[in-house]
């Protein structure tokens, strides 16, 4: 938009020239070659045709004297192509014996003088648009990338916070299993030395329930401490870190879908079998894809791994997978393992009761 503002007040210095003309026709024509040409060119901008149109217009603006008068024009638009030589044909006025008049002249030259001025004004007010929009972009990828960090930055310290939370819950039931559970046993013991050797029947029965509450105890803490040795195994992170451990090898998909209150038997089961496989792909496959599927259905665990190897027979015999079969079993699950043509699966489901 403001191309065209400065091309109509160029256009109003040239009517000058164009007007003061003994002719009716030419200065019609020569205003409405100016328009189209213009116009042409400016729609075309960047094109080789539009260079074509501004050389042809400078070519007849140098033939005819009173196209001359729209020389500003002609030059405008060589600068906005930034090929000022486009216009050289309008030295071809000075072969002619045609001359014009020197109000035509006056006016031509102020519009040369205007189309430089404001090109140079509207060229270097682009290049400060352009500067400050790139300096827009770069601070926008800044903030970016300062976001981007601070969410990595937060996710570390969660996952901190989180293993921190883990090693102190491990902390705690190694802590209740060594001093607290033992003491409750040997208290266990007491008790039933002194109902063995107790005499007094009155003592008989406080000395049971003495015992009964003790063992009750000694059971609940053994539950908490379970319970709490179950919550310390993250599955999740112990899988993921076996798999950045081949991540540069493989091309690594992991589907998890395994709830936290997994019980610590299962978890440990899982994560033997997951990690046993993942070396066995990163030692014997030749593909370069490794997939992990871990689910959680209402009444059995769902585990999945696959890699895309040329795989024709098994060795049974192998260490490697009669620990497998051997952590299944221990929950109660199945285990088989499928060679094949088109790759290597493991597939193990263990049940939940």
């Amino acid at each position: 938009m403001n191309r065209l503002l400065d091309k109509l007040a160029i256009l109003s210095i040239c009517l000058i020239g164009i007007c003061d003309s003994e002719s009716y026709m030419l200065p019609v024509i020569a205003l409405l070659t100016a328009v189209t040409a213009s116009s042409s060119a400016q729609i075309l901008t960047g094109k080789r045709f539009a260079c074509v149109i501004i050389m042809v217009w400078a070519a007849i603006c140098g033939i005819f004297p009173v196209f001359f008068c729209t020389a500003p024009l002609v030059i405008y638009d060589s600068l906005w192509e930034k090929k000022l030589w486009l216009s050289a044909p309008l030295a071809l006025f000075l072969t002619t014996d045609k001359l014009l008049m020197p109000i035509q002249y006056v006016a031509t030259l102020a519009g040369i003088s205007v189309a430089f001025i404001v090109y140079s004004r509207i060229s270097s007010l682009e290049q400060d648009v352009t500067k400050l929009t790139a300096l827009r972009d770069e601070v926008t990828e800044k903030n970016i990338q300062l976001s981007q960090q601070n969410r990595r930055l937060a996710e570390a310290q969660d996952n901190e916070i989180h293993l921190a939370t883990l090693s102190e819950r491990n902390r705690i039931a190694r802590e209740i299993h060594d001093n607290v559970g033992h003491m409750l046993t040997r208290s266990l013991l007491q008790s039933g030395a002194l109902i063995i050797i107790n005499k007094d029947e009155k003592m008989k029965e406080p000395l049971i329930s003495l015992k009964n509450t003790l063992d009750s105890a000694m059971t609940s803490i053994r539950e908490s401490v379970h319970d709490l040795h179950d919550d310390s195994i993250d599955l999740r992170k112990i899988i993921e870190d076996a798999l950045k451990a081949v991540d540069e090898r493989f091309n690594v998909k992991l589907d998890y879908d395994i709830s936290d209150n997994t019980s610590g038997k299962i978890k440990l089961c899982i994560a033997g079998v997951v990690k046993e496989s993942i070396s066995n792909a990163a030692k014997h496959s030749n593909g370069n894809t490794l997939s992990v599927i871990l689910r959680e259905h209402p009444v059995f665990y769902q585990i999945m791994i696959e890699d895309n190897g040329k795989s024709s027979s098994i060795q049974d015999s192998g260490i490697g997978l009669k620990n497998m079969t051997e952590r299944a079993e221990s929950c109660g699950g199945r285990i088989t393992f499928t060679p094949s043509e088109k790759g290597f699966r493991v597939f193990m489901s263990i049940p939940k009761n």
